[in-house]
């Protein structure tokens, strides 16, 4: 679709797009075609497709894919997808809130690809929905804001690094991320944009009853960022224990949380866990 084809479609609607939905819909072929390639998308894959938006890079997915799901808010778009792609039967169209439907489909993802230009407004909770657990897509190849793309991507001790990268990287491996001009987007959004790619682990860092009480502990690991991370601990563990839980894993009583490396935390969750009484269990 090109971007004159867009203009037509939404002035012959008259549909003007907002800012709240995060209509910004990317129309550069050479990068639609990027993503697709990115995401290895093949004939024997589901793709899951949230914001479809007019279909640019629905009808790519679709050149390639087996089945396509692609979620859509809103009933103007839903009504031009329903047209464009009438003859398509490989793609299943859902008109709703893609994070309701999220956490109210009992479905299990595990075999499903997300590739998509995810709408900025929702992107971390949707990603933090989707790609946590035993039912999560195998790979994630997604249009984001920069910002939360290079948190998603974090090293230990970077800048970005904190709880969004730690809650997404138990259980994905980052793998790489490329900047999107903001030309290649109709209307240009006033934020820079990146696409990253993220594969589900082969297997789990934690068992799925650690799952919460990792959470717990990283969100107050990270609660004050310019506190010591053994500092905030103590607010919910007696002192000998923290202390020890530390020197076992060789953790400076100094560190702050940004030095913690996410195996770190994934073995001060274990450890902790182990104790009776412990805060973790609640």
């Amino acid at each position: 679709m090109k971007l004159s084809e867009m203009r037509v479609i939404l002035k012959q609607r008259d549909i003007q797009l907002t800012k709240a939905l995060g209509q910004n819909f990317l129309h550069d072929a050479n990068q639609l075609e990027r993503i697709v390639k990115v995401g290895g998308v093949t004939e024997t894959d589901n793709i899951l497709e949230i914001g479809p938006g007019l279909g640019p890079l629905t009808e790519h997915i679709l050149e390639k894919a087996g089945h396509v799901l692609a979620i859509e808010k809103d009933v103007r778009l839903v009504e031009v997808l329903k047209e464009r792609f009438a003859n398509e039967p490989k793609l299943e169209l859902v008109h709703g809130d893609a994070l309701e439907f999220l956490k109210g489909e009992a479905r299990d993802w595990h075999d499903w690809k997300l590739v998509a230009n995810l709408p900025y407004s929702v992107a971390s909770p949707i990603l933090v929905e989707l790609a946590c657990g035993e039912g999560a897509p195998r790979r994630v190849v997604s249009t984001l804001q920069l910002e939360v793309a290079r948190r998603l991507m974090a090293a230990t001790d970077d800048d970005d690094y904190g709880i969004l990268t730690l809650l997404v990287q138990l259980d994905f491996i980052p793998r790489e991320w490329f900047k999107i001009p903001a030309t290649c987007f109709f209307p240009s959004p006033d934020v820079d944009s990146a696409c990253i790619h993220l594969d589900r682990r082969p297997q789990p860092l934690l068992p799925e009853n650690l799952r919460q009480p990792f959470y717990r502990l990283v969100k107050l690991a990270f609660s004050q960022r310019r506190k010591m991370m053994m500092k905030l601990l103590k607010q919910e563990w007696p002192k000998e224990q923290i202390e020890a839980a530390f020197a076992q894993l060789a953790i400076s009583p100094q560190e702050r949380a940004e030095k913690v490396s996410l195996l770190q935390f994934v073995a001060l969750t274990k450890i902790l866990s182990e104790r009776p009484h412990d805060p973790l269990k609640k």
